[in-house]
């Protein structure tokens, strides 16, 4: 596993240490690594997203239902 160095704002910081001390994590690393991996997440969504924008703007109409369309994003 990789050892980073970083700076940190001063109210990063506090909130990093309060997750902490409330138990939530056992270190700031745990933390960070957790706000990581959901960036992460969301990114990976972002990117469904605009892959499918792309697509639809490339293809023209749909002949889908709403409802179809819909199945279909979420089941994604």
């Amino acid at each position: 596993m990789g050892r980073q160095s970083i700076s940190l704002t001063e109210p990063n910081d506090e909130w990093l240490k309060s997750q902490v001390e409330s138990k939530e994590y056992a270190s700031k690393s745990e933390l960070v690594n957790d706000l990581i991996r959901q960036a992460r997440g969301q990114q990976a969504k972002i990117d469904w997203i605009e892959a499918k924008l792309k697509k639809a703007e490339e293809s023209g109409f749909s002949s889908d239902s709403k409802a179809a369309i819909l199945n279909e994003a979420r089941s994604n």
